[in-house]
């Protein structure tokens, strides 16, 4: 799929589960979607993206596959220079730190990730980069 019609399809997905607090795109290749708000590494401005995730009773787990291109999504360059997000799971919203998974965390939720979308080994096929697991964790409390 080009850039193009990949950024369409996600504005109309985005507008669709505001719009719907996650009625109509929830669940996607039979996995739940969430919104993650990133703040541009270069602009600083707020930036939205529908992603696929997985769930454990700790973690919410996103995957910075862009379809296996040689290069991260800009999603993930975002919150690698701002950890800071936001997560929209249906119709809550919550402030997040985002944290990518080590080798040793990446190699227990890679096959998790594997077993909940095949398209993910076509992906990791596509690419030499190391596809990153990431982690939306809680903010921290100020200490």
């Amino acid at each position: 799929m080009r850039d193009a019609t990949a950024r369409r399809l996600s504005r109309l997905h985005i507008w669709l589960y505001r719009a719907t607090r996650g009625v109509l795109g929830r669940r996607l290749v039979r996995n739940d979607m969430l919104l993650l708000t990133t703040t541009g590494s270069r602009t600083g401005r707020p930036h939205t993206v529908p992603l696929l995730y997985l769930h454990d009773d700790e973690h919410l787990v996103v995957i910075a596959s862009w379809g296996g291109r040689p290069r991260h999504p800009q999603w993930y360059t975002n919150l690698v220079a701002h950890p800071e997000v936001t997560v929209q799971v249906r119709g809550r919203r919550w402030p997040a730190r985002a944290r990518t998974a080590g080798p040793d965390e990446r190699a227990v939720w890679w096959p998790r990730v594997l077993a909940a979308y095949k398209g993910y080994r076509l992906y990791e096929s596509n690419t030499d980069r190391v596809i990153p697991v990431v982690f939306l964790e809680p903010p921290s409390p100020p200490s």
